[in-house]
C-alpha cells in the first residue's frame, strides 16, 4: 500500500480468499484492505496514538440519515458526555479533496453537530472548527488533543 502522510504505525494483516485484510481495532475484526480503508485505519491510529483519544470514544463506519437518505460516516470521536468532538471524512489517496468533499462532511455534520471536522485522503489533511452560530467553519493547523 501507498505510504501516507502520517507517522509509521503498526498494523495487523491477514490474507483471506486472496484478499488482504487489515485488523480494525475499533470494530475488532479484519476488514478488506481497500485504499480508503488504509486511510481510515491510519486516522484511527493517529487519533489514538498522537491525539490520545481513548479507543472507547471512537466509532467507525456507522450509518446516519441525511435528508432521509442513509449515509455512512467514516470516523467519529465522542466526548465523555456523548456529544461529538470530531467527525472525519476519509477518501482514497487518489481522490482529490475539494469543495464537494467539504459539502459532504458539512451535510453529515448538520445532523451530528461535531465541534471539529477532519477531511483527509491520507496525503492531505484539512482540519476545521465549527462555528454553529454563524453556520461556517474555520480552518485550523490541527485538531485538539483529547482533554481528560
Amino acid at each position: 500500500m501507498l505510504q501516507l502522510n502520517f507517522p509509521a504505525y503498526e498494523f495487523r494483516f491477514k490474507n483471506s480468499e486472496n484478499k488482504v485484510q487489515i485488523f480494525d481495532v475499533i470494530r475488532k475484526k479484519f476488514v478488506v484492505l481497500q485504499p480508503e480503508e488504509w486511510v481510515r485505519q491510519h486516522v484511527v491510529k493517529f487519533l489514538i496514538e498522537n491525539k490520545n483519544y481513548p479507543l472507547s470514544h471512537i466509532n467507525v463506519e456507522k450509518q446516519l440519515s441525511v435528508n432521509g437518505l442513509k449515509k455512512r460516516y467514516d470516523v467519529v470521536v465522542f466526548n465523555s458526555d456523548g456529544t461529538i468532538e470530531v467527525l472525519v471524512e476519509c477518501k482514497a489517496p487518489e481522490i482529490t479533496i475539494n469543495q464537494i468533499t467539504f459539502n459532504q462532511i458539512a451535510r453529515y455534520n448538520m445532523n451530528l453537530k461535531a465541534n471539529y471536522l477532519m477531511v483527509t485522503n491520507g496525503l492531505e489533511h484539512f482540519y476545521c472548527k465549527m462555528n454553529f452560530e454563524q453556520e461556517k467553519y474555520e480552518f485550523l493547523k490541527d485538531i485538539p488533543d483529547f482533554k481528560r
